[in-house]
């Protein structure tokens, strides 16, 4: 919470806190009428010109009078109006979300008022968040229109035609605090006058006039922009955006259909998009979506929407999620309207998205749950490498909170893993103030990782985490505009200390020392040490490199523990800020720092002590002493044989996959964040044992049952489901000691388990003992140990004949311990050679849909046949194989649309396409890979029948056929 105190007059700056919280009354019953009768549910309202102006006043102002001050409310509205002219008025207060239903802003016209104020607080705007005003004009008949807002307060596609204010005034007629704001796409006729507001972002927009500015105002791709150096006045102007899409928003066509409207991609913009017209893009009609009402949608039902190729429509409400929304097909639209709520309940990322083309996703609030989630959103998974220049994704108006609404923790708010996505305007809020604000409970480590390349944000506000608000891996990223409190609460100093307690304070903007590109405009970072002397060595750190350039920074002391300060602005340029007089103590600014260093050229020390020690026939264990670095080691590479062939985080490594009885050589080499290496180690080798003849084929699971300590909500069972949606977790952080048991019921020949965490990709053991028994009691020495380096571990060992496997833990992480899917491989199990040919063969289907059957054989898991319907009997697909063939296993394999499987199956074959006789075999699915074992064919043609039914499309990604 920021306050800036000034009369217009002179701008008079006074500084203080505000810590008294309103009472979350909730609302009394607003009115029930065809307006809120749509398909969006209860809490959206559709008016249109022949509403009664009193009705819709009674509405609007109802829900203002219940929302003005209530700002942690549970409640969420939307006001839509369809294309007209509406004499009314009305204030906009928390999760309002009011919007124009015409193609153009032109379409929808408010000729009374549409305001926002801060009577609620005494002008104090800086807790105006959470409410949203677009696509639609504005014709006060005051001649003003006031929008007194801070952060999460986004302004799209308005044409206000007369005077804009950016604050109020307090009961003495001074301009009261403000703390804001965005503006995009937006015209206003006439002056726009900030007043008091501390910093504002305007993108591709136009005014008569722009009045004044106080700390850090940012104009991109904007007309008519004000004149002056910064810092004082303290405006920076890029002429052109480099590349945006506007956000997407809903309207009705002129047939009075309700369709989405997606802007296409710009370039080098400048201005409105809808200048000359109408915005360019395409419509998609609202049946492509699924719509979301809180009191019915589940992570199930959308996550089934999606495999399907929906699109997602959350209206307003409160979404509790006991599981990850997964966004996996590309050009899929997810659009907000009324402020949704996401709440991971159990620790899982809210949302992932896919590494595709074209995702867009808008208009969301993510709230962390009481279980840590190790991420809220995720854009491309860990590692991603596709280009997406052409068809990037884009995030538009997405708040992330932990703490306030309710008392909640994560490790990373936003993770960009992707390349070329778009940020058009995020807050990320570690609370400070409201439920479980405090420095041990709404833990939030970082706001925003940015990991892929090319990424390129407008419109930054991050804030009040308790390490990097912002940390910055990728090449060639721009920033235009970044608005950051560090933490308020620390609540000493050598508990906020970084660089292995050697640096003061986490730094809030932090560009990673390897990255050799990257471009900032705009940049402000506040402090406010509340609770103790604290000290930030510097507000900003970049690389020393020529590729680093940073333009316009500023420092502000709001207030303090006397001896708290910032001591420089970016790395060791700039004065420190300690006081609020004089004017040089409380605010100090870089107007241009640019890299002129080479960067890090010192290697990291040659790794230590390296041993191997084979663990099977197909697998040898690594273990080394850890390098040294000035300033990180950030991994090792393993060489075998003088080739590369893994890297690992630790000081250790499992090589699998080898030879039986061979001999082979490693070395290891350790290096660092810009990409030093050093030395090789020293040489070892190890010999694999001969092979055992185990552990070639899954074993049947059925009957099997599994235990754990600790137990948690994702059960034990879930390990045995063959559904790679559910896992089992230990609820807890990783610790040694932690065990899994599995009875299979009878002796089993065996020597390789799997153990899958893929879906939680970062939970996989990081050091296991693995153990059998035939009694479940007396388990004697490990037949195996390791460590793993990625969700997907695999323990070869010395064939076993046992009825029980334990699995122990011995690493420690933050990260629960989990698994999706446990096998265990050996020599109980009919047929299934190896995959035969599919070159040249053909598949029909019936029914038929866009998703043809020919995508069953492309060998590509990003296409898929369907049946277009709903599962039902009598449903199936052919393939003909175009010659008789020997097999005796299929695979039918639909992981992407993990609830698409086939819930029953029949199985049958022919020579000619027409006799098919009786059914080889026949069963149920569940899971989204389906293996189908049965006496060995002799056939050309192969026919599966569906025998099941279900509310989702029945699809298939890929169908192969085993010897």
């Amino acid at each position: 919470m920021k306050r800036f105190v000034s009369s217009i007059s002179i701008l008079a700056i006074v500084l203080g806190l505000y810590s008294v919280n309103p009472a979350a009354t909730e609302a009394a019953d607003v009115e029930v009428t065809a307006a809120n009768s749509s398909i969006f549910g209860p809490n959206v309202y559709v008016f249109d010109p022949s509403t009664p102006v009193a009705e819709i006043n009674n509405i609007t102002n109802t829900v203002f009078s219940q929302m003005e001050s209530n700002e942690f409310s549970s409640n969420r509205y939307a006001f839509l109006f369809k294309p007209g002219s509406y004499n009314v008025n009305f204030n906009v207060g928390f999760y309002t979300h009011v919007a124009g239903l015409g193609q153009n802003p032109s379409d929808v016209n408010i000729t009374g008022g549409l305001n926002v104020n801060a009577d609620w607080d005494n002008g104090n705007a800086t807790r105006n968040f959470w409410r949203a005003i677009e696509n639609l004009s504005i014709t006060p008949s005051s001649g003003k229109t006031q929008i007194a807002v801070s952060q999460a307060a986004p302004l799209r596609r308005l044409h206000i035609k007369g005077e804009l204010d950016l604050f109020d005034f307090d009961n003495n007629w001074n301009a009261g605090w403000a703390s804001g704001g965005f503006l995009a796409d937006s015209m206003v006729d006439g002056i726009v006058v900030p007043a008091s507001q501390q910093q504002w972002f305007s993108r591709n927009s136009q005014w008569a006039n722009w009045n004044n500015g106080v700390w850090n105002m940012v104009f991109v791709g904007s007309n008519n922009t004000p004149t002056g150096q910064f810092p004082d006045p303290p405006y920076t102007v890029v002429d052109r955006t480099p590349v945006i899409r506007e956000k997407p928003y809903l309207y009705v066509n002129q047939a009075g259909q309700y369709q989405v409207f997606v802007p296409s991609l710009q370039t080098n913009s400048k201005g409105v998009s809808w200048a000359n017209g109408s915005t360019p893009g395409q419509s998609i009609s609202i049946d492509q979506f699924y719509i979301a009402q809180p009191g019915t949608a589940t992570a199930a039902s959308i996550n089934s929407a999606l495999s399907q190729g929906k699109h997602l429509l959350f209206t307003p409400g409160n979404y509790h999620l006991n599981d990850t929304i997964r966004v996996n097909n590309p050009n899929t639209v997810v659009l907000g309207i009324g402020l949704p709520t996401l709440i991971p309940d159990n620790g899982k990322a809210a949302m992932s998205v896919a590494d595709v083309d074209g995702v867009k996703i808008a208009g969301l609030v993510l709230d962390a749950g009481p279980q840590e989630s190790p991420v809220m959103l995720e854009i491309g998974p860990n590692g991603s490498s596709g280009l997406h220049a052409a068809n990037p994704t884009s995030l538009h108006d997405i708040t992330v909170r932990t703490g306030g609404a309710t008392s909640g923790k994560y490790d990373k708010g936003i993770v960009i893993n992707s390349h070329n996505v778009i940020g058009d305007h995020f807050w990320i809020w570690r609370a400070d103030h409201g439920a479980g604000a405090a420095w041990n409970t709404n833990v939030s480590k970082n706001g925003l990782v940015v990991n892929g390349n090319n990424v390129t944000l407008y419109g930054l506000f991050n804030e009040h985490h308790n390490e990097y608000q912002t940390v910055w891996n990728g090449n060639g990223g721009r920033l235009y505009f970044y608005q950051s409190e560090i933490p308020y609460d620390v609540p000493n100093q050598p508990s906020w200390m970084s660089k292995n307690g050697s640096v003061n304070g986490f730094a809030s903007y932090k560009v990673a020392d390897h990255v050799t590109s990257h471009e900032a405009w705009g940049l402000g970072v506040y402090s406010y040490f509340r609770d103790a002397a604290v000290k930030l060595q510097s507000a900003i750190e970049v690389p020393n490199v020529p590729g680093v350039k940073i333009h316009h920074a500023t420092t502000i002391w709001l207030n303090g523990v006397p001896g708290s300060e910032i001591t420089h602005v970016i790395n060791n340029t700039g004065g420190k800020v300690y006081a609020n007089s004089p004017a040089e103590a409380m605010r100090q600014t870089v107007v241009e720092y640019a890299g002129s260093g080479s960067g890090d050229t010192t290697a990291p020390t040659v790794p230590g002590n390296l041993a191997a020690a084979a663990v099977s026939s197909s697998q040898i264990n690594l273990s080394w002493t850890a390098a040294t670095d000035n300033v990180g080691v950030t991994g090792y590479d393993i060489y075998r044989n003088g080739v590369l062939v893994g890297s690992a985080a630790q000081t250790s490594y499992a090589d699998n996959g080898l030879a039986a009885a061979t001999t082979y050589q490693y070395a290891v080499r350790a290096k660092d964040a810009a990409g030093n290496l050093s030395g090789y180690s020293s040489t070892v080798t190890a010999v694999t044992a001969p092979d055992s003849g185990g552990g070639s084929l899954p074993l049947n699971r059925s009957g099997w049952i599994v235990i754990s300590s600790p137990a948690s909500g994702d059960v034990p069972e879930y390990m045995l489901d063959g559904n790679m949606s559910t896992r089992w977790s230990t609820g807890a952080a990783m610790a040694p000691g932690q065990y899994i048991v599995m009875d299979m019921k009878a002796a089993k020949s065996f020597g390789k388990i799997v153990m899958d965490s893929t879906g939680s990709n970062e939970d996989y053991a990081r050091g296991y003992e693995v153990y059998v028994s035939n009694d479940g009691t007396n388990w004697g020495n490990a037949v195996s140990s390791g460590s793993g380096n990625g969700p997907v571990i695999t323990v070869n060992f010395a064939n076993q004949n046992a009825r029980y496997i334990k699995i122990v833990q011995t690493g420690t992480a933050s990260s629960w311990w989990s698994i999706t899917e446990l096998n265990v491989y050996g020599s109980e199990n009919t047929g299934g050679g190896a995959a035969l040919d599919r070159t040249t063969w053909t598949a029909a289907s019936t029914p038929s849909s866009g998703d043809i059957p020919a995508n069953l054989l492309d060998g590509n898991m990003s296409t898929r046949w369907s049946t277009g319907a709903a599962m039902a009997p009598g449903q199936y697909f052919v393939v003909d194989m175009k010659s008789a063939k020997s097999f005796s296993k299929i695979v039918m394999d639909s992981t992407g649309s993990d609830e698409d499987y086939a819930r029953g199956y029949e199985v049958y074959v022919s020579n000619d396409g027409t006799s098919w006789g009786n059914a080889v075999s026949s069963g149920s699915g569940n899971g989204p890979v389906i293996t189908v074992n049965f006496a060995s064919q002799n056939a050309r043609y192969i026919k599966v029948v569906q025998t099941g039914t279900a509310s989702n499309w029945w699809s298939v990604r890929e169908f192969n056929v085993f010897q």
